[in-house]
């Protein structure tokens, strides 16, 4: 391998990498669709048998009355915030300031829908019950993410999450979850999705992350609530002729992946393990309690790429392909586990990691 290739590119010619289910190419499509024999029926226009039984399914499984499939999570959450501003006649919601909304979204919460966010907590660590008690503003809603993607994927404990619920319930604040990656922390809280979901008033859940489906989302809650989402799908674009390839792969990688959250989550446990063993090396959460986390370097960017790329090229197995510069001078990355990791070798991942401490002690002593 030539030393000018980048990261990714090194990362991409090793044959074992830990992230993830494998490649996004066309094979996701195909291998969701080979698993249908016989003629199956489109959705059309967000009706037809195959988009409702799905809702319905999913609706069942996270204990909510209803439930609407979107394209995007981008356009559920507006749409669900929306909703509850102008049922509480207040344009302002509340969330963390690393929320999805606020940072990867262009702004489309406050020049689509003129909604005003209130920023709680500071950006390296979660919202806490003591924030909310303690807002200036009124809210007509409050937005958690489950996990807390950008600082680690962190979590709350369970009996905070309750207080809060009890807390917005009692003043008339609704509350949603963000929950993108919710089937990854059932096995953390040991709670089914529907008692995760039964302390918010609306959801929405992702089908391309964890589950690993080409894309889509789903937005719950009760009836009238989602009827009214459909209202502002159609005004968003979002009823396309149909969505059956999005659908078919959510449904079919769900009923393949939700089972192995918890070996996901015991694997994530295991990696960090190799991680925090190795020299100016850390996670983020230090355990994880998902299966995502943070890996983070104490060295700078222009410094670890060299090293990760040489770990690549002798053990012919990747970590991660890309890296970002943090606050503390040092670097990080996203790792999220999938059925990749199950395949790598033991063997092969003590050398990498060995490899790894190695080179990474060696830099850092000089």
């Amino acid at each position: 391998m030539s030393t000018d290739l980048s990261l990714v590119d090194v990362y991409n010619e090793t044959t074992y990498k830990i992230t993830g289910h494998g490649n996004r190419d066309v094979q996701v499509l195909k291998q969701a669709l080979e698993s249908f024999e016989g003629t199956l029926n489109s959705d059309m226009y967000g009706k037809g048998t195959l988009i409702e039984d799905f809702q319905y399914k999913i609706a069942n499984v996270l204990g909510k009355e209803s439930a609407v499939f979107f394209p995007s999570g981008t356009m559920a959450q507006q749409i669900a915030l929306r909703i509850w501003c102008d049922r509480q006649g207040l344009k302002k919601v509340a969330y963390h300031p690393l929320c999805h909304l606020e940072i990867h979204e262009e702004d489309g919460l406050k020049e689509l829908h003129h909604i005003e966010p209130v920023l709680l907590a500071d950006q390296d660590r979660l919202i806490k019950l003591d924030d909310i008690l303690h807002m200036k503003e009124n809210i007509a809603c409050l937005l958690l993410e489950l996990p807390q993607r950008e600082i680690g994927g962190q979590l709350p404990d369970y009996q905070e999450l309750e207080e809060i619920s009890s807390y917005c319930r009692e003043k008339g604040i609704k509350l949603h979850l963000d929950g993108a990656r919710l089937f990854e922390i059932v096995p953390y809280y040991e709670k089914s999705a529907a008692e995760l979901c039964s302390l918010f008033d609306s959801v929405y859940i992702s089908f391309y992350k964890g589950i690993g489906g080409i894309a889509g989302a789903i937005l719950a809650g009760e009836e009238t609530f989602t009827n009214e989402s459909k209202i502002w799908k159609r005004r968003h674009g979002g009823d396309l002729i149909s969505l059956y390839p999005y659908i078919l792969s959510s449904d079919y990688y769900y009923d393949l992946r939700v089972g192995r959250m918890e070996q996901y989550y015991e694997e994530a446990k295991e990696l960090a393990g190799y991680f925090n063993r190795c020299k100016a090396v850390s996670t983020l959460p230090e355990e994880p309690v998902s299966n995502m986390f943070h890996v983070h370097f104490e060295l700078p960017k222009e410094k670890v790429e060299p090293i990760l790329k040489s770990v690549y090229q002798e053990a012919d197995l990747g970590m991660v392909a890309y890296l970002k510069d943090n606050s503390v001078g040092g670097c990080y990355s996203e790792i999220s586990i999938g059925d990749r990791y199950t395949d790598i070798p033991k063997e092969r991942l003590e050398k990498a990691f060995h490899l790894l401490n190695r080179k990474m002690a060696e830099v850092k002593s000089r």
